[in-house]
């Protein structure tokens, strides 16, 4: 498996800033052939896979079944398939580990003591047995996704959620630089799959119990986890970079 160090990390960083996503993602492709992957599930996401489809067709590609999704993602999901041809590996919870969650906290224990122990065992241990096995992962992550926590990510990262004693793991964020708008823009110029619940007010989506509609004047994160500040809007996925003091609100409208 390829390991790059932080000068060429860097400069990749300095050099792609200001390419097209498709060549951020070509440029992945050259540097980790055979040991890079792909998470998908959102509007970002399919985007990426439509790229990669045409820049980097051996690339792996996975999706996170938290056994909790809601039907019509299921159907996106297998719409993307069959239209791109894809394989996608399926990562599911550990069974023992989510049946002993269960018998003791609940099916809705997020509601009442947050989300992040249900998530870790859902989403974050799946992805962290999974990557062991890769140099790379690229996502759909934005910097206008949620000023908390991505107003700082790269095009190229460390991830230091997921890189284990055997190297550094790169994080790849082609689409870093666009904007909410310039996704959906790519999405209709391409005519490219998206999930349905896009189109009733469902902007970002997780979970079925842990996602809603968001409201006139709210963020596109803010129908994730809403009953929670904004500061604990992340599953454990994606590392927190800037960590706010407790019980602290922002405004990530704010510019």
């Amino acid at each position: 498996m390829k390991e790059l160090d932080e000068k060429t990390l860097n400069t990749l960083v300095r050099e792609l800033a200001d390419t097209h996503p498709r060549e951020i993602l070509r440029t992945a492709c050259q540097l980790f052939d055979g040991s890079l992957t792909l998470g998908f599930s959102g509007a970002e996401d399919v985007v990426l896979v439509e790229m990669a489809a045409e820049v980097c067709p051996s690339i792996s590609i996975f999706i996170l079944d938290t056994g909790r999704l809601h039907h019509i993602t299921y159907q996106f999901l297998e719409e993307v398939r069959k239209k791109y041809q894809v394989t996608i590996n399926v990562l599911s919870p550990d069974p023992e580990e989510l049946a002993n969650f269960i018998r003791e906290k609940g099916f809705f224990s997020f509601y009442t003591d947050g989300h992040h122990e249900c998530c870790r065992i859902r989403k974050v241990e799946p992805l962290r047995k999974y990557l062991h096995g890769f140099s790379a992962w690229v996502t759909g992550l934005r910097r206008d996704q949620n000023a908390a926590t991505r107003q700082n990510i790269e095009i190229f990262e460390f991830d230091s959620t997921f890189s284990n004693g055997s190297g550094k793991l790169v994080k790849v964020n082609p689409l870093a630089f666009w904007t909410h708008d310039q996704v959906w823009a790519y999405i209709h110029e391409r005519d490219i799959p998206f999930n349905e619940l896009h189109s009733q007010g469902y902007l970002s989506i997780g979970c079925e119990p842990c996602t809603r509609p968001i409201k006139p004047g709210e963020h596109i994160r803010d129908g994730r986890w809403w009953w929670e500040s904004h500061e604990h809007k992340e599953c454990g996925i994606h590392f927190v970079q800037t960590p706010l003091p407790k019980n602290r609100k922002i405004d990530i409208n704010k510019k």
